[in-house]
């Protein structure tokens, strides 16, 4: 039996759905409801006591963090592989979903931008500016990242969607809630909606969740 906790419109729990989806792994997901505060409740933090999510339940496994949990759904389930089989390809993509989920994500966390908007008392506006400054910034690193390699088609690496998309996705899902300038994204973009157009995506995306709300 594999459990996923999380919550509709966390990019991290959205990542976690579209490479089970993938791997056409089985699962029964868990709201845990982030906006009514459920994570920071003793039950949820007995078990993630950094009151996040997601958090993945396998047999006597309970894993966290969706980087490590995606590095274990890849070994646990190696096919379709998620990742190129040459070593140094292997490391560029990793770079590439480490500028997401170490570079982006992390500084347009809601808890992060609360506590931003709280420091200067800019409220919605003050959270909203920040979120895009990072954003913005950090997806246009990546397209000139990605743009500097050689592709077969719309996907970021080889001829199918791979870990990098399990990352971007959500990510880009994130930029257009909070309005990003996406234009100079172009590659990113292609990807994107190349993978989005696949049903392990859209099955994976918040808005199809049964938790979702409006």
């Amino acid at each position: 039996m594999t459990t996923l906790y999380g919550y509709w419109r966390s990019s991290a729990a959205y990542r976690l759905r579209i490479a089970l989806n993938l791997k056409q792994v089985s699962y029964e997901q868990v709201s845990i409801n982030l906006k009514e505060g459920e994570q920071g409740q003793p039950e949820w933090l007995s078990k993630q006591p950094q009151g996040l999510v997601p958090l993945l339940e396998h047999g006597d496994d309970a894993l966290v963090q969706s980087p490590a949990i995606l590095e274990w759904i890849e070994e646990t389930w190696p096919e379709p592989a998620l990742l190129p089989r040459d070593p140094a390809e292997r490391a560029r993509i990793r770079g590439w979903c480490s500028v997401i989920a170490c570079d982006i994500h992390p500084l347009q966390n809601l808890r992060v931008l609360k506590a931003a908007a709280a420091i200067d008392g800019s409220g919605f506006d003050g959270m909203k500016a920040w979120a895009k400054r990072w954003i913005e910034s950090g997806l246009s690193a990546l397209e000139t990242m990605v743009a500097e390699q050689p592709r077969e088609g719309a996907f970021l690496f080889g001829d199918g969607p791979g870990m990098a998309e399990v990352y971007l996705v959500p990510q880009l899902y994130n930029a257009r809630r909070w309005e990003a300038d996406l234009s100079a994204c172009p590659v990113l973009l292609a990807a994107d909606e190349a993978a989005r157009a696949l049903p392990a995506f859209a099955e994976a995306a918040p808005e199809n969740q049964a938790d979702a709300e409006d």
